[in-house]
């Protein structure tokens, strides 16, 4: 069974060696949707019985370890020299340093492999992460994907 959560956060980004207007410092209301397989619990009386996992639940795993670091924070580029000095030179900012440009495609990559830890069978109803799908804007997205991400053989 897949079950599938949607969060939103607002962050800001530049691609530097963009052609376009991306090259530029700005910023997105971002939404990510995180879609988790597993067993539906079948043990009568407990409180996720009939569930995969309870959605509150995929929230507040999601909202410790990603959403609440990224939300209104600058996603930089640890190659963007300029960028980072500049926005760790004001202080108290909130700046997120990547080691790949922050593109949708490398925010849902880091996206996945930050929550694939955090949902590891927490029910012992193999639970397992299996997409992030990330939208940068209502009309584009990118998905990172168990297969893509870590290899088909990864538990």
């Amino acid at each position: 069974m897949l079950i599938t959560r949607r969060l939103e956060f607002d962050a800001g980004h530049r691609i530097p060696s963009h052609n376009s207007k991306c090259r530029h410092l700005h910023g997105h209301r971002y939404a990510i949707e995180i879609t988790l397989s597993g067993d539906i619990i079948t043990e009568a009386g407990v409180p996720e019985q009939g569930m995969v996992m309870d959605y509150s639940e995929v929230k507040s795993i999601a909202s410790a370890v990603l959403v609440d670091e990224w939300d209104h924070a600058f996603l930089v580029y640890s190659k963007d020299v300029a960028v980072v000095q500049f926005l760790q030179s004001l202080a108290g900012h909130k700046t997120i340093v990547l080691d790949v440009p922050p593109t949708a495609e490398n925010l849902a990559l880091a996206a996945f492999r930050i929550l694939d830890t955090a949902y590891r069978d927490s029910y012992g109803n193999h639970l397992r992460l299996e997409r992030v799908r990330l939208f940068e804007t209502p009309n584009c997205w990118a998905d990172a994907t168990r297969e893509q991400t870590l290899g088909s053989s990864t538990p």
